[in-house]
């Protein structure tokens, strides 16, 4: 069973990741509106990642014999005042997760928590890979907000969408 104080720290992370996934829907709608469909999947996709997250933790709570709490959340930033606003969010998010997911392995830590600590293992890998592919869309926006096009091609070209991580924690509900 989890530490008391992990398993606390956690079920607000599901709040964040949730938090995160309507913060990714948002963008994917304003890019959408915006005739951008390659940001839009992009986002989408990244929406759907995010809720994933948020159920991984579910399944770890579910397994261990925690009560998993649901959360509300805030409302998204829903209005951006141009194409690379959203990408600079998206990162700024990216880096505040990964603080997030960090205090939660120091907490594991902290108690001793070995099988808390090995969970979050998976989530340190993946903030890495989040803040890096954040990072270079946020390069490649910023370079070419004026030339939507170049931006679609780099995002088709270079986010490779749907790819299955075989040693990603069990999604609750997949």
């Amino acid at each position: 069973m989890p530490a008391a104080r992990f398993a606390e720290q956690l079920n607000v992370q599901i709040g964040n990741e949730l938090a995160a996934h309507n913060q990714y829907l948002a963008c994917a709608v304003y890019y959408d509106d915006k005739t951008m469909p390659q940001m839009a999947a992009f986002f989408y996709a990244q929406a759907l990642e995010e809720r994933d997250h948020a159920m991984m933790m579910v399944q770890y709570l579910l397994d261990t014999d925690v009560d998993a709490v649901i959360p509300g959340v805030e409302a998204p930033v829903s209005s951006f005042a141009d194409v690379v606003a959203p990408v600079a969010l998206a990162l700024s998010q990216e880096k505040r997760v990964t603080e997030q997911i960090n205090g939660l392995l120091r907490i594991a830590r902290e108690e001793h928590d070995y099988a808390s600590e090995q969970f979050m293992q998976w989530f340190i890998k993946e903030q890495v890979e989040e803040v890096a592919t954040m990072s270079d869309l946020l390069a490649v926006v910023t370079r070419n907000q004026n030339d939507i096009e170049d931006i679609e091609e780099y995002v088709a070209r270079e986010q490779k969408t749907g790819e299955v991580d075989p040693t990603a924690p069990r999604v609750a509900g997949a």
